[in-house]
């Protein structure tokens, strides 16, 4: 039960250790935290699923608070990785949308609150493409800008846009469907110039890839310094997604990890956040506050049409895993020497 562990005196030692993505946090936010709780964080940052996990496993000392997304979530609930909450010790979470107060991947919200959602879609640059960027086609089926692409290096992510660009569900089980996609990737890779970490944005940015798959925000913020740069998500539909703060089994810190993620909910913090960070907070009260062309972005806030077409990525157990596992495998080993 969370109150047994809560119960444990309050140590001095005041530091609260988070793991999040990298430029996923506002310039100001772990200040003001620590200016209004006297509490200081330390932010670790991962590039990927396999090394949030990695990193999640192995700290030492242990994470407080951790960003996890839905996938994640799920998988680390089935491992009994995580704490339970303890709403009482979360006022701010009236602030939530109630439609996101129930989840797939976690029943009644025992585990997680959100912290932001998006899509996943193409980042380009406007002058450097000939023709719509509206399809999956131009990064996963096509030589028309090979060598000046970057795909996630992310093994589920990516075998799971190549699932949608062929037909099928990013949640498909079948055996045969996935190792479709995988040989589509394997086709494609020579054209292929990045399998980027966190960064794929950094190269639209420098102008080493003229496409790249990334998380919308990431994108969005390059935007906001490039009009030459655009945001879409392809017409045969993609991931969305969303991001959750959850309280690791063993933190050593619970009362405080609480406190961070309360704070996290509070109206003005969290507006602050959102508009910083360009991705759609669950937030009601923290939506009320940001500007009008925060709310109205499309790129941000999809439309019913578009959203549609997307689905959220599901754990579908250690079969499909060691499956991806060997399809990954095959993709990363062609060519090589």
């Amino acid at each position: 039960m969370p109150h047994a562990l809560l119960a444990q005196p309050q140590q001095a030692h005041k530091l609260l250790r988070l793991l999040n993505w990298d430029t996923y946090i506002g310039q100001t936010t772990l200040r003001d935290f620590t200016q209004r709780s006297g509490v200081d964080v330390a932010m670790d940052v991962f590039t990927s699923e396999a090394d949030f996990v990695a990193k999640l496993l192995m700290s030492n000392p242990r994470y407080d608070v951790v960003v996890a997304s839905d996938y994640s979530v799920m998988r680390l609930i089935r491992a009994e990785l995580l704490t339970p909450l303890d709403r009482s010790l979360i006022p701010n979470i009236s602030n939530i949308n109630p439609q996101f107060m129930d989840a797939e991947f976690d029943k009644g919200r025992r585990y997680s609150l959100p912290y932001m959602w998006g899509t996943l879609g193409i980042g380009y640059r406007k002058s450097a493409v000939k023709g719509p960027v509206d399809s999956w086609k131009w990064l996963l089926d096509s030589d028309k800008y090979s060598g000046r692409i970057a795909v996630l290096d992310e093994q589920s992510t990516l075998i799971q846009m190549a699932l949608k660009y062929l037909g099928y569900s990013i949640n498909t089980t079948d055996a045969s469907e996935i190792k479709k996609a995988g040989a589509l990737l394997v086709k494609q890779k020579p054209h292929i110039k990045y399998f980027a970490g966190d960064n794929g944005q950094d190269l639209l940015q420098s102008g080493e890839v003229d496409l790249v798959m990334e998380w919308n925000g990431d994108i969005l913020q390059l935007m906001e310094e490039d009009n030459d740069i655009a945001y879409t998500v392809p017409k045969e539909g993609s991931l969305v997604w969303q991001d959750n703060l959850c309280i690791p089994r063993r933190s050593p810190h619970v009362m405080k990890a609480h406190q961070f993620i309360n704070f996290i909910f509070d109206a003005k913090a969290g507006a602050e956040l959102a508009e910083e960070i360009a991705y759609a907070t669950p937030n009601l009260a923290a939506l009320a506050l940001t500007s009008e062309s925060y709310q109205k972005n499309s790129a941000i806030f999809p439309s019913k049409e578009t959203l549609a077409r997307c689905e959220s990525a599901k754990y579908a157990g250690s079969r499909v895993s060691q499956l991806y596992n060997e399809v990954w495998s095959q993709i990363l080993n062609e060519g090589a020497s």
